[in-house]
């Protein structure tokens, strides 16, 4: 038994790997406790990417799942809504994808890993800073309940007042009501994914992250379930997987106590209600209060598992017709099962995928990350855990942003406008890989196309939505150029006309379609399609896909291997002549007010604010805008913004100074300089950012030119910069420092 006091240190040993990146070998690692060095051998699966993938898709169906009837009580929902077999969002009339904490935590918060160089050694003050980093207050990720209600709400501000993690989520601080509750456990998937086999690291990791907020039992709770998520990648016995797990917590805690409660009533019966009835009668809410406590609920997650018969479908119809905090630990089952079972646990049933689509949004201050998808996470993931192992990462097709490697994966990708068309995850009909998507289309008539798109944008419906705020850039921009590589099935019995196209909001927040150039595709033939998105007047793209038309009828096949996109845009920031709203929900708004009739005039009334667009894949740079500054402290404009702490900025300072500054763990002063500027007075700034080198100019003056050397910024964003007061920006210009060329090659 490893007591809560105790601490567990990883000591990374050597790991081999086959040629093609596989995970055959046997990973030796070294643990450990309490001062007692033990060796582990670690054998991870050779699916081990594919349960990852089965992982991810579990935790989001599961939250998609429980999310319509969160909170409600069993007899509620037995009423209302009978068990809990599928999807009931159109029954309760709310969308099936949602913005959701438990989503957006456990795919954000674990960004700690590399952010801090993927070091075994992570801290928990290191997590706590990620959460000043992502989180943006009052908007994006959390519950924001109010202080000593929502668990996390009141970790956010004790972080933000300068107490670092685990003081910030500490019962002696925040008491143990506040601290006992179910948010440690919703956000641990990852901690568990990045330490397959390994339940030493995950429970450790584990700790370090749930005592940024939490303490005590929650503690425990989180560490229980990422220890039983590590080793179902090499254990399918729930059981062995519970035993491994509760090593790790004390014998006297009530998470211990209340685990062999339930383990002793299912030997008694097979009926799960008996095991609902214990809950209700020892593990309820009345006897363990607050918001969202962790003991019942971590009950109700031992309830699905112990009585779930190692089924998919049965052990989430468990765990969210029970009742209690369902999204949550339903997200919790649904990633274990997937884990353990694979993708084949999840297909057995209904089915759970084809809706889902592998869609999910992650709101933070990133907001290029917003917009992405449960390959993306996955390998996000994988990558991770090959980095703590010294292993490089693997990138698909070479790293594009659509590939399709993952059976039955369609990353996103949806018809627009033709019943007729049918898409399917297949293999083969690739250049790079072994998997493409399959474009399937009967009785496709001239004059009419058959289109299937995905999004890099959020939609009206999803900018309007209440509840959890959903906060996004784009991911594509003018000027970037989109490369796809398609194929015609030999097959078909006609050439068919194919074309890359994109949807961008019009003046009355709707999408209207631009096409770019047609290439017949003979039967057995393929194409590499290259585009460069043209100027859209400020208006944000909302999807691309491709597009199929011909001039007979025909039925056939397209098989698109892979798209992507790379670099910096070139593209001005601006109020579009045409007018509209999602131009504005493009930038992700940091600041504390904005003014509706003159949303280019911005507030922050204490600390610093940011307006951040774009995302982390741009790399090297230079971008510019006016600053009219009023009575502020600061203004200025960012470069490489990965979030509200960390980026490049220029500021005009009110102790008459112009500043480069690097927010990284706190302000560091690049380079500074006297600069006597006015209130209201109208400023160009620029920075540039290419490889280590950072330049600022104000106007055609140049400022500074400096090498970062010492961890640089790499990639990121731009952002808007304001401390105490208000300003306003004009039209914002980026240009890449390298054109990437344009051709359409066929085959």
């Amino acid at each position: 038994m490893i007591a809560e006091s105790k601490r567990t240190t990883l000591i990374k040993g050597q790991q081999r790997h086959d040629s093609a990146g596989g995970y055959r070998a046997r990973s030796v690692f070294c643990l450990m406790y309490n001062g007692t060095m033990r060796p582990q051998n670690i054998s991870i699966p050779t699916d081990y990417v594919e349960r990852v993938y089965a992982g991810v898709l579990g935790k989001i169906i599961g939250v998609y799942l429980g999310r319509p009837f969160e909170g409600w009580s069993h007899e509620a929902i037995v009423e209302q809504l009978g068990e809990i077999n599928y999807y009931v969002h159109e029954r309760r009339n709310v969308p099936l994808i949602v913005s959701d904490d438990d989503i957006s935590g456990t795919f954000t918060f674990i960004r700690a890993l590399e952010d801090y160089g993927f070091s075994p050694k992570l801290t928990a003050g290191q997590i706590g800073q990620t959460w000043l980093n992502y989180i943006i207050e009052n908007k994006t990720v959390l519950w924001w309940g109010g202080m000593g209600m929502s668990t996390e709400h009141t970790a956010f501000l004790r972080l933000k007042s300068g107490l670092h993690a685990p003081q910030s989520g500490s019962m002696n601080l925040n008491g143990k009501m506040v601290s006992e509750q179910i948010g440690s456990q919703i956000f641990i998937d990852g901690w568990a994914i990045v330490a397959p086999g390994d339940p030493g690291l995950a429970a450790e990791l584990a700790r370090k992250a749930a005592g940024v907020s939490h303490d005590g039992e929650s503690i425990y709770g989180a560490q229980v379930m990422a220890a039983m998520e590590a080793m179902a990648f090499v254990e399918k016995d729930i059981g062995k997987l519970i035993d491994a797990a509760i090593r790790f917590i004390p014998t006297d805690s009530v998470i211990y106590r209340m685990i062999a409660d339930m383990r002793r009533c299912r030997e008694r019966s097979t009926d799960w209600r008996a095991g609902l009835a214990l809950i209700h009668e020892k593990y309820n809410y009345e006897t363990f209060g607050g918001g969202c406590h962790i003991v019942p609920n971590h009950a109700i997650v031992m309830l699905g598992l112990l009585w779930g018969n190692d089924d998919f479908q049965r052990s989430l119809m468990i765990t969210n017709t029970a009742g209690y905090d369902t999204d949550c630990n339903s997200g919790n089952v649904g990633c274990l099962m997937g884990i353990k079972n694979s993708l084949a646990g999840i297909d057995a049933g209904p089915d759970w995928r084809g809706p889902v689509a592998d869609r999910l949004l992650l709101p933070t201050a990133d907001g290029g990350r917003c917009i992405t998808d449960a390959v993306a996470e996955t390998y996000a993931l994988v990558n991770a855990h090959r980095s703590l192992a010294g292993q490089t990462p693997e990138r698909p097709k070479g790293g594009a942003r659509f590939h399709f490697e993952l059976p039955g994966s369609v990353q996103g990708f949806a018809r627009e406008n033709c019943t007729e068309l049918t898409m399917e995850n297949v293999l083969g009909h690739s250049q790079y890989g072994r998997r493409s998507l399959a474009l399937r289309f009967c009785d496709l008539v001239p004059g009419r196309s058959a289109r299937a798109s995905t999004g890099t944008f959020i939609s009206t419906e999803q900018a309007n939505v209440k509840g959890y705020s959903v906060l996004a850039s784009p991911t594509l921009y003018p000027g970037q150029v989109v490369d796809a590589v398609v194929s015609a099935d030999e097959r078909n019995s006609h050439a068919i006309d194919c074309r890359l196209c994109i949807g961008h909001y019009n003046g009355e927040d709707e999408l209207i379609r631009l096409h770019g150039p047609s290439v017949a595709l003979n039967p057995g033939s393929s194409c590499n399609l290259s585009w460069r998105i043209p100027q859209l007047d400020g208006q944000p793209i909302g999807d691309i896909g491709v597009e199929m038309s011909c001039d007979r009828q025909t039925a056939g096949a397209v098989y698109l291997d892979y798209l992507t996109w790379h670099g910096a845009p070139k593209v001005i920031l601006k109020k579009p002549a045409a007018g509209g709203t999602m131009w504005l929900k493009a930038w992700v708004d940091g600041m504390q007010q904005r003014l509706p009739w003159d949303p280019e005039i911005w507030i922050q009334n204490e600390g610093r604010g940011l307006l951040i667009q774009g995302t982390r894949h741009w790399t090297d740079y230079r971008v510019s805008t006016e600053i009219t500054p009023h009575m502020v402290k600061a203004a200025g404009l960012a470069a490489r913004v990965q979030g509200m702490q960390r980026y490049y900025a220029l500021l005009l300072c009110s102790d008459g100074t112009a500043r480069l500054i690097k927010m990284l763990d706190g302000q560091t002063i690049l380079a500074e300089m006297n600069f006597n500027w006015e209130f209201t007075g109208n400023y160009q700034l620029s920075i540039e950012v290419d490889g280590n080198r950072i330049a600022a100019w104000i106007g055609q003056q140049p400022l500074f030119q400096i090498i970062d050397s010492d961890r640089p910024l790499t990639s990121g964003a731009i952002g808007i910069v304001c401390e105490e007061g208000r300003g306003r920006n004009g039209p914002v210009t980026i240009e890449p420092l390298d054109l990437q060329p344009v051709g359409t090659e066929l085959h």
